[in-house]
């Protein structure tokens, strides 16, 4: 008499193309899920599975990781709410990007970090008052940069302060922007964290800022639009190239008012990627012209980007800037954590940049999210509307 064998496989993904950068694996392959993890990657797993979803002609990414958001809802003007703008549209980890400062830090903590399911950390605003309203610069009193409450912040929340922002605007730091940038550096080097520094109508042009950062700082903004940006007519700076081949990071951080197609389009036939790239998702645009992450990575891939190089910078280089690498976010692995996300391209659609452009191209839709193995009711993006 035979004992018939129970399933080895609690979920099993099957048929899709799977692509994981952290891995240089782009193959068709099932990705099996017991529990909260991965139990196998590899062909023919569904004979062993409780529930088979068939995935195939999608693409089956690891859980997208956002380098690059605003998320502090009902304290920020400027808060989009983080499990409906990232994790209900494929993001399971997410890094806000200075919308908190030290003296919203304890609220920052509660409100989002402890109050919703997926990873967020954050780049602290160097301001105590973190950024409460685009109206108002956070840093026209420059006496709001106390560079030890950004510091005792961070040392005692190091699993959430993953480095400092800046914004380097004119409107927000006025005339100070030198005495605010060093400030900044240093405490920045005092703590052993990045600065994250935005860009877009700063007041000196960009050879001179970048000639104040370290190697690990991050350039936000990279492919806006405003003056002073990373070109010089149709290439990138030598200056830009200089500071990047020094270990400085590009951010492409879309963002309502900061991504450029022609930009970026220039930028990209010049071979210059960013690093990581991100979708600056806040209350002011996360319903358009941004909508989400993967709508990022589908305009850079309409302008030329490899898709996989997009996954990269979505994935496992955020995940390795932001320390999250360590928990096993952004890849796909046996035994790491079982956070996918499922994509399919549609058919063409009109989407906008943050400069009054549109191209007419693809995108990417999540329709399957594994977040530690469990699955999230997706978001359809037809029904986010325009503001």
């Amino acid at each position: 008499m035979s004992i018939s064998s129970q399933p080895s496989y609690d979920l099993v993904l099957a048929g899709g193309t799977v692509i994981d950068p952290a891995s240089d694996t782009h193959a068709r392959l099932d990705v099996a899920v017991t529990g909260d993890r991965i139990a196998a990657i590899g062909e023919g797993l569904s004979a062993n599975a409780a529930r088979t979803i068939d995935v195939t002609g999608s693409t089956v990414l690891p859980g997208l990781v956002e380098g690059h958001t605003h998320i502090f809802q009902y304290v920020s003007a400027v808060g989009a709410p983080a499990e409906e703008a990232h994790l209900r549209r494929g993001v399971v980890a997410a890094a806000d990007a200075g919308t908190a400062g030290a003296s919203t830090f304890a609220a920052f903590r509660k409100l989002v970090v402890e109050a919703n399911p997926l990873r967020i950390v954050n780049f602290l605003n160097v301001s105590v008052l973190g950024l409460i309203d685009f109206r108002f610069g956070e840093l026209l009193n420059p006496d709001t940069l106390v560079p030890e409450d950004a510091l005792a912040t961070a040392e005692a929340h190091p699993d959430i302060v993953r480095g400092f922002k800046i914004r380097l605007s004119e409107d927000v730091v006025g005339e100070n922007w030198e005495s605010l940038l060093k400030k900044s550096v240093a405490l920045a080097e005092q703590a052993d964290l990045p600065l994250m520094l935005h860009i877009g109508e700063t007041s000196e042009p960009l050879p001179v800022v970048l000639d104040h950062l370290r190697p690990g700082d991050i350039v936000a903004h990279c492919y806006t639009g405003k003056p002073y940006g990373i070109l010089d007519g149709d290439h990138v700076q030598p200056a830009v190239n200089a500071a990047r081949e020094r270990g400085v990071l590009f951010d492409s951080a879309h963002g309502k008012s900061n991504l450029s197609f022609e930009v970026a389009r220039r930028a990209i036939a010049d071979g210059f990627l960013p690093d990581v790239l991100s979708s600056d998702t806040s209350a002011r645009n996360w319903r358009g012209p941004v909508f989400d992450l993967l709508t990022s990575i589908s305009k850079l891939v309409a302008l030329g980007a490899p898709l996989e190089e997009c996954v990269r910078r979505a994935t496992v280089a955020p995940a390795r800037l932001l320390g999250l690498d360590a928990e096993g976010y952004g890849r796909l692995e046996v035994g790491g954590r079982a956070d996918v996300t499922v994509v399919d391209w549609t058919d063409e659609v009109t989407l906008p940049d943050a400069a009054g452009n549109t191209i007419v191209a693809p995108r990417l839709e999540p329709t399957v999210v594994l977040h530690a193995g469990e699955e999230v009711d997706v978001v359809p993006w037809r029904g986010l509307k325009p503001a």
